[in-house]
Order: C-alpha cells, then sequence, then structure tokens
C-alpha cells in the first residue's frame, strides 16, 4: 500500500546527518541526554512523545514512541491516554483561539 510517510523511512532518519555532520552529532548528544531519566523517568517521557507527536501530527514520531513506551513499560491503557490529552490540549488551544474570534467580531460590530 502506497502512503505518503513510508514506515521504512524512519530507519533512514540518520541520512539527515549526511550533510550536516556535526550538527547531527550535537542533534544526537542533545536529543540522547533528554530521553535519558531524570526528575521523569524513561516511561514518562516516551509517553509524553508519544503524545506530543500526536498533537504536531508526526506519523514517523507516533512509530517511535509508540515502540519507546512499549520498550520502557507503558501498556495500551495509559498510551491511550496520552493520546487523549494530546487531543484535549490541542482542542482547547483552537477553542481558546476562539477568543481572538470574538475580538475582532465584537471590533467590527458584531
Amino acid at each position: 500500500m502506497d502512503t505518503y510517510y513510508d514506515p521504512e523511512d524512519l530507519l533512514k532518519f540518520a541520512e539527515m546527518g549526511e550533510d550536516g555532520p556535526e550538527l547531527w552529532k550535537k542533534f544526537n548528544e542533545w536529543y540522547g541526554e533528554v530521553f535519558k531519566a531524570g526528575a521523569l523517568s524513561e516511561r514518562e517521557k516516551a509517553l509524553m512523545g508519544l503524545a506530543v507527536a500526536h498533537g504536531v501530527q508526526c506519523a514517523y514520531c507516533i512509530d517511535a514512541f509508540t515502540k519507546s513506551s512499549l520498550e520502557n513499560g507503558a501498556d495500551a491503557a495509559q498510551m491511550t491516554e496520552a493520546v487523549h490529552v494530546a487531543a484535549a490540549v490541542k482542542g482547547g488551544s483552537a477553542l481558546v483561539h476562539g477568543v481572538q474570534m470574538k475580538k475582532i467580531a465584537k471590533k467590527m460590530g458584531l
């Protein structure tokens, strides 16, 4: 099945470093540090990544953070809840921008 996002492309992510190896190295060092356990566990960070991946609608990130969440001990209920958190935040952010709409409408006499 042809899709816009080819799951195999996730395996090619490292190719992004070919034309900027120093930047790629720095990105990987930073990225690796971000996802190490600290104040938050690796499982919590993976679930946060999964939620953000859904919020920004990155198919590659959804694949990666689903795997990471499972590898770090998350279960289906936790992952589903993380996705619902992302959906609620995204929905709320759309609704709160309605304040801008109401402000402009009021200025125009509505």
